[in-house]
């Protein structure tokens, strides 16, 4: 692939992606486990995240198994433009979100040939970079920006009407739901990194209907598996997002557990919605994939029935109906305190999603709320329309019903104290190298 840029025609002409050399399939990597096939953080990644150095937080990037040290290597990544090599100097991602989307795009080609083992220079950068590259293994990572505020969205169909058909089997989709994009705000204080534990929460729970509620700890904590997208740049109060300028205000993504007690939040949520059943912890991955990084897996949206409504004009585009969805493949993995390896119990695709991340940061901003650099977008449960892409326990046992079974004498219909759960996420398409997400892990504890 050449150091133009060129553009992405994909199935069917669906797609229509720039992109450049920093995507080219044949670029290798002088680090060497870069170049291992399966490898989630290949050079055609290069995903940003934070890590705790010996003088305090620094940027990071994931390269094969290494962590490469922004900061340290700061005199190799000029000539930049303004503000990005001060970006990188910087304890959170939040003032890189910041800056223009073609400093993210100069910064990463720069890195690219930094790393590349084809550059004519390679011997020298590699001389210059390795004193700051580190085994992620011995790396202690830490959340990846200051995030100021939390949403969470409702963006996949599967996952709304399963979940109504499981209280209202005979109108499980509400009227609303294919005109505008459900969201909520979420906790930002409580959102916690990859391999945290998670404390079993108390709440108000009515055992039994028409009972009294009572003061105990969950009975029904659930997982939901979702994406992250982290806003870049965002807009000042009382200003819109235009839909054909969305894709400019989003830095990338991770993946995202927005765990959940079932029971507490059947007694509260009526009339208005998630509170204490979500707010107890968020997880998240701690490396952030950046769009640019996604390019060559972008697709068309999902493919709306013709009987549907179209979307209302402010969330319309003829570009994100193209390019707007992410064929990225999300998995959820559980283990027990009793089995040795978790076991797979869900696969499905965020290009499942109803709404695309797009559409979900106009209809943010479309009040004229002002997103901020680091706020973070939750995509909501994803799930598609087959068993095996459910993205809940409360999805999979039918609201615990239906136990699903992880070895031969481990059931569950919701998390037990010890039960680890783990989330990968990755991309994958012919002609291209995959790319992944890394894994969200987290471990439940009694109360």
């Amino acid at each position: 692939m050449a150091g133009a840029e060129e553009t992405l025609h994909g199935k069917a002409d669906s797609v229509n992606v720039t992109m450049n050399a920093t995507h080219d399939p044949q670029r290798q990597s002088w680090v060497l486990s870069a170049n291992r096939p399966g490898d989630a953080f290949p050079i055609q990644n290069l995903p940003f995240g934070v890590f705790a150095g010996a003088s305090g937080p620094r940027i990071g990037i994931a390269i094969g198994d290494q962590v490469l040290d922004l900061r340290g290597c700061s005199g190799l990544l000029g000539p930049l433009p303004a503000g990005t090599v001060e970006a990188c100097a910087a304890t959170t991602l939040n003032a890189l979100m910041a800056v223009d989307p073609a400093c993210w795009s100069a910064l990463r080609a720069r890195l690219s040939d930094l790393l590349r083992s084809d550059h004519p220079r390679a011997a020298d950068h590699q001389r210059a970079l390795g004193p700051h590259l580190m085994a992620m293994a011995d790396v202690r990572m830490l959340k990846p920006a200051v995030i100021g505020d939390y949403t969470d969205f409702y963006a996949s169909i599967d996952h709304a009407r399963n979940v109504g058909r499981l209280f209202r089997p005979d109108h499980p989709l509400l009227p609303n739901y294919k005109y505008v994009p459900i969201g909520y705000h979420g906790r930002a204080s409580s959102i916690v990194l990859s391999g945290s534990t998670v404390r079993r929460p108390k709440g108000q729970i009515v055992p039994a209907p028409g009972a009294a509620p009572r003061f105990a700890p969950t009975q029904a904590l659930d997982y939901e598996i979702e994406v992250g997208f982290f806003v870049g740049a965002g807009n000042r109060l009382g200003e819109r997002i235009d839909i054909e300028d969305a894709a400019s205000h989003l830095f990338g993504v991770c993946l995202l557990n927005d765990w959940t007690a079932r029971d507490i939040q059947a007694w509260e949520y009526q009339p208005l919605g998630p509170f204490l059943a979500k707010s107890f912890a968020t997880c998240i991955s701690p490396w952030i994939v950046t769009m640019e990084a996604l390019a060559p897996f972008r697709t068309a949206a999902y493919a709306r029935p013709a009987e549907d409504p179209a979307p209302l004009a402010y969330l319309a585009s003829e570009k994100d109906m193209r390019e707007g969805g992410i064929d990225l493949s999300v998995e959820v993995y559980l283990r027990s305190a009793r089995m040795d390896e978790a076991v797979r119990v869900s696969r499905s695709n965020l290009r499942n999603l109803y709404w695309t991340p797009a559409q979900l940061l106009t209809h943010h901003a479309s009040n004229g709320c002002n997103l901020q650099a680091g706020d973070l977008l939750g995509s909501g449960t994803v799930s598609g329309p087959e068993e095996e892409s459910l993205g809940c326990l409360l999805e999979l046992t039918r609201n615990g019903r239906g136990p699903i079974s992880l070895v031969a004498d481990e059931r569950r219909g919701f998390l037990e104290d010890g039960d680890e759960v783990v989330f990968r996420g990755h991309c994958q398409r012919d002609g291209f190298v995959g790319i992944g997400l890394g894994e969200c892990r987290g471990t439940v504890v009694g109360e």
